[in-house]
């Protein structure tokens, strides 16, 4: 069962291939954006999953966050997501990322619970 207040934190080491110069989001060699959000929504994903019925799984439907600060290859960076509300199969979660005690990025993301085979059918 989803409760208000579940987390999860994932981690994530910037090497050259995260770099928004690799990922093609931009031209520099520092942790690329898209890498960011995944990381932040690798955290609620997992913040969840345990909690899960079985045959199900969450997916990302919604994100808004900010991306603050640069971060260099070689930096750890820790992304936290915590269930904020809970309404049927809709879960909301307030996400923040850190390298060391500086904010990198933070916001919203909604997730969906579903059946993993009525989704795939889907498609």
């Amino acid at each position: 069962m989803i409760e208000k207040g579940q987390k999860h934190t994932s981690t994530l080491t910037v090497t050259a291939d995260v770099t928004a110069a690799a990922v093609g989001s931009g031209e520099l060699p520092v942790l690329a954006t898209p890498m960011l959000l995944a990381l932040m929504e690798n955290a609620a994903m997992l913040a969840i999953s345990p909690h899960l019925p079985a045959g199900s799984t969450s997916v990302g439907a919604h994100i808004a966050s900010s991306h603050l600060k640069p971060t260099a290859v070689g930096n750890v960076v820790t992304a936290t997501a915590e269930v904020t509300a809970v309404d049927g199969r809709k879960v909301t979660f307030r996400i923040a990322a850190y390298a060391g005690e500086e904010l990198l990025g933070e916001g919203t993301h909604i997730r969906f619970v579903v059946d993993r085979e009525r989704f795939m059918a889907k498609l």
